[in-house]
């Protein structure tokens, strides 16, 4: 990972909307800011390294955003893209202004940041508009699930409403990304996979979706040259018979053995899965590396001490 001129490499670090909220927590803004702060702290003494790029999922603050509008008659309801701008600028205020503190704190006042509302193309015809598997919003009882007026999925968290995530094709801002990174900037951008949108002709237009963080975030890796990508998450790393008494954590995967165990479906859609998927298409890049690990464990996992590392 060498790069002309002493350039820094480049490091993108995908933090998970439900990393921001630990469970059995309310999610208030009090919690979430202070979620942030060991996975920030961490982040900012890699700046010192690394050129950084921070995307983060939107899960829980998008679907409750339309829980709320859902209970309210009196303003006019927005749809679901404009609500996934709105968690851009929630979330990325939250990170630029944790981080920003601990920059402050490890006397690096030097590092700019910026938080960059973000488009990401998809395709309209995408067979995920089929199917809704993107989980959002609050977690639920089966009972509460089956009383719902939506469409319900289990996950290892308990139920939650499920929406339309179809295949992030590209970041529509990648190239001010890459300007921003090389001028020195900290980047916080495509918040929740990023707002999707459809071509139409020279312009885009929003479509009512959430697209999947990881898979966008593997996708802009990928299209502004990062040499490392890191998905932090709230588990460990990459387990097979996750939840079984036969579990087994993966240290090592290689891409071969990725694949076979998603024919085999040991990682659930809408969580494990699109990870592994991220993970394998960014690690694909001869010389890239992909690590999927905990919150608490970044800097850990960029030293390839800590997480699930793809190798070939």
């Amino acid at each position: 990972m060498t790069h002309p001129e002493n350039t820094p490499p480049i490091l993108l670090v995908a933090l998970g909307g439900n990393a921001l909220i630990k469970k059995g927590q309310e999610g208030t803004a009090l919690q979430q800011l202070d979620n942030l702060k060991v996975t920030l702290r961490q982040i900012a003494r890699l700046s010192e390294r690394y050129r950084i790029i921070i995307t983060h999922g939107n899960g829980p603050q998008v679907g409750n955003l339309l829980l709320q509008q859902e209970c309210c008659d009196a303003v006019p309801k927005m749809p679901l893209e404009i609500l996934v701008a709105q968690t851009q600028g929630q979330i990325g205020y939250m990170i630029e202004s944790t981080l920003d503190s601990e920059l402050m704190a490890q006397n690096l006042t030097t590092r700019p940041l910026v938080s960059l509302i973000s488009y990401v193309v998809v395709d309209e015809h995408d067979p995920a508009f089929k199917t809704p598997t993107k989980p959002i919003g609050p977690i639920y009882t089966k009972k509460q699930a089956e009383k719902g007026a939506w469409p319900f999925q289990k996950t290892a968290r308990g139920y939650r409403r499920v929406t339309f995530s179809p295949k992030p094709i590209t970041i529509v801002e990648k190239r001010e990304i890459k300007q921003l990174i090389n001028m020195g900037f900290i980047v916080i951008c495509c918040g929740g996979g990023g707002i999707p949108v459809i071509r139409e002709g020279r312009a885009f237009s929003g479509i009512e979706a959430v697209i999947d963080k990881d898979l966008a975030s593997a996708r802009l890796a990928m299209e502004v040259g990062a040499d490392l990508f890191v998905i932090a998450t709230d588990v460990k790393g990459v387990a097979i018979n996750f939840g079984k008494h036969n579990q087994k954590m993966l240290r090592k995967l290689t891409r071969k053995d990725a694949q076979n165990y998603l024919k085999a479906h040991h990682f659930p859609e809408g969580s494990m899965k699109p990870k592994v998927e991220a993970a394998l298409q960014f690690s694909s890049i001869p010389g890239k590396k992909a690590v999927i690990a905990f919150l608490e464990d970044i800097e850990k996992a960029v030293a390839g001490n800590a997480g699930t590392e793809f190798i070939d």
